[in-house]
């Protein structure tokens, strides 16, 4: 079966400039792959990873069929055996954790065929029909057929999207809509293992899908004319083909996933920070905000670089998605998407209002707390601001878990914490310390009070995200509590030695696998006699409940301080938002 698609297109890729013969030996698709890389970041990149070439590759071949939700393709993997015989390759197919939406057929393993076993929904196991010994390949080829679903209704809206289920557990992100396709986890990868050979846990439906080892990729994705293809990489060139579509060709190097996106009727928007190349893509009618989108973009990037170290890849692209479930955005690396329900709630700050369950009483809330027309000017300086914060928060995920790795299922405190709080050092450092200040008590300390005032329990922050009762309480513990642990910490060793442990922890671990208290350890590094405090601390924060004593109890007035002309909240207004509250978030999860 498509047989046509396994042909890469290797004369025409050898006419791109740029790719020199290496003095080692590295073959051509290796090469076009470490394109993406800037070229000091190759260096790096071998230092931590070894030869790059001995990285896992992928060659990967897709037909998109937007109108009729379908995709086709095949996949080639070439893995190399470093440390100890391999008895067994595992592929994770993501989608296919929450519903049976990929077929894979005609697998091969070095050239036979291969039944593959299926230990749980979205991984399949390939046995090896004699262990391979290191400095040995396994060649895996197979045939890939998806049916995408529909996406969520309501997920271009803000609330209609905080009331979305989230798709079956992925926020949307294997999905389809008419003019975009969201195609997360399209392609098949080899999942880490642990130290007995076990694959790590894929995706629970809350949080974030997978991670994987750095890895070399090459990609063509063929889509209708009118359709264009946005991935992970260094774009190779759009070739028309004899039946009037359209193949994109990618190639990346050393990326921990590789996701794939198809949109019409979108425009784009670039410019270019420190050697890098900075795009926007966006729908058209959402053009106003995805040229701001590129602004926050390179602004977060351009203090990053300079605080946090170079991004390793030249390309990095904000794709405006269709996001469900309350995601705001995702990542993954060079690319990260944003959701069209904050683009459009942005331009039109009166449309949240408008068609979700209980807004009529939202809107008696806003009049209290504002009169006629403030609610609409504040409510849009608030979204306006969310959507700087958002790209600032996935834009931090390019460092913490694409750049510097970790297990996204087991322990997301990891990355999620120095996503946040680093989104949060970004609007200190373009806005000052009084907005930063207001910043955290309203998007971590508010997410946890509004939890606990919406009957939740404090508990425990590091722990797998299947051990969390549903995305909201995931979310005021990871997002909201967790990640003021750095707040604490910073205060108990000071900025500068804070900030140099922050940088000196991306570049020790660069390209590598982190883990739970790495972080805390550079911390003791750069301030040694605050060693056992730190350690106490991360245990307090992460490991135990203490989040009333530490963040304050919650109350109504405290969670909003004030209305939003400023003047503190009447006792009337505070008992009808008591009262409006339980079922107004009752809509949401529904």
């Amino acid at each position: 079966m498509f047989a046509h698609l396994r042909r890469w297109p290797l004369l025409a890729l050898l006419l791109v400039p740029g790719v020199a013969p290496a003095g080692d030996f590295i073959p051509p698709e290796v090469q076009f792959s470490l394109q993406h890389l800037k070229s000091e970041e190759r260096a790096r990149a071998a230092q931590a990873l070894g030869p790059l070439q001995d990285l896992p590759r992928y060659q990967v071949q897709l037909e998109l069929d937007p109108k009729a939700r379908k995709v086709k393709g095949h996949l080639r993997v070439e893995l190399f055996v470093r440390n100890r015989p391999l008895e067994v390759v595992h592929l994770r197919a993501t989608p296919n954790a929450f519903d049976p939406r990929m077929e894979l057929s005609e697998v091969k393993v070095n050239g036979q065929p291969v039944k593959p076993e299926r230990p749980e929904d979205g991984l399949y196991s390939l046995a090896l029909a004699s262990p391979v010994t290191p400095g040995n390949s396994v060649v895996v080829e197979l045939d890939l057929e998806a049916r995408v679903p529909r996406a969520q209704s309501g997920s271009t809206s803000l609330l209609g999207s905080l009331g979305s289920t989230g798709g079956g557990g992925d926020y949307g992100a294997f999905a389809a809509m008419d003019d975009f396709m969201s195609l997360v986890g399209i392609v098949p990868l080899v999942p880490p293992v642990d130290g007995r050979g076990n694959p790590w846990a894929g995706p629970t439906g809350v949080g974030d899908l997978a991670l994987y080892e750095p890895s070399n990729v090459l990609a063509n994705v063929i889509v209708p004319a009118g359709w264009k293809v946005h991935a992970t990489g260094v774009p190779m060139g759009e070739v028309p083909q004899k039946d009037g579509r359209v193949r994109y060709s990618f190639a990346a190097g050393a990326v921990r996933d590789f996701p794939v996106f198809a949109s019409r009727g979108y425009d784009s928007a670039t410019t270019t920070v420190n050697g890098v190349t900075v795009e926007s893509h966006f729908a058209a009618r959402d053009a106003t905000v995805g040229k701001r989108v590129l602004k926050y973009a390179s602004d977060v990037l351009t203090e990053f670089e300079r605080r946090l170290g170079p991004l390793p890849f030249k390309y990095f692209r904000v794709v405006e998605a269709p996001l469900a479930g309350g995601a705001g955005g995702m990542e993954f690396p060079g690319l990260v998407t944003v959701g069209t329900a904050l683009y459009r709630g942005v331009a039109d700050p009166g449309s949240v209002l408008q068609g979700a369950p209980g807004m009529g009483q939202m809107q008696q809330l806003l009049q209290a707390m504002g009169g006629d027309t403030a609610p609409l000017d504040q409510l849009g300086k608030s979204l306006e601001r969310t959507l700087e914060f958002t790209v600032a928060h996935e834009v931090a995920h390019q460092y913490f878990a694409a750049l510097v790795g970790s297990d996204p299922i087991n322990a997301p405190v990891v990355d999620e914490t120095l996503a946040q709080y680093t989104a949060v050092l970004y609007m200190e450092w373009k806005y000052g310390r009084a907005v930063a200040q207001q910043l955290r008590d309203e998007t971590l300390v508010g997410a946890y009070h509004l939890y606990r005032i919406s009957g939740g329990k404090d508990g425990p922050a590091d722990r797998p995200t299947s051990d969390f009762d549903d995305s909201m309480q995931y979310g005021a513990l990871v997002y909201g509590k967790a990640p003021l642990l750095h707040h604490a910490s910073r205060k108990l060793i000071g900025d500068e030695a804070f900030f140099r442990a922050l940088r000196s922890y991306v570049d020790t671990y660069r390209f590598k696998w982190t883990c739970d208290d790495c972080f805390t350890r550079e911390l003791a590094k750069a301030s040694p006699s605050k060693a056992q405090e730190l350690e106490k601390l991360r245990v307090r924060w992460w490991q135990e409940a203490h989040g009333d004593e530490d963040l304050g109890k919650p109350n109504m007035g405290g969670l909003l301080g004030a209305g939003m002309n400023g003047e503190a909240l009447d006792p009337e207004t505070l008992k009808l938002m008591e009262e409006l509250l339980p079922g107004l978030m009752k809509g949401q999860e529904e």
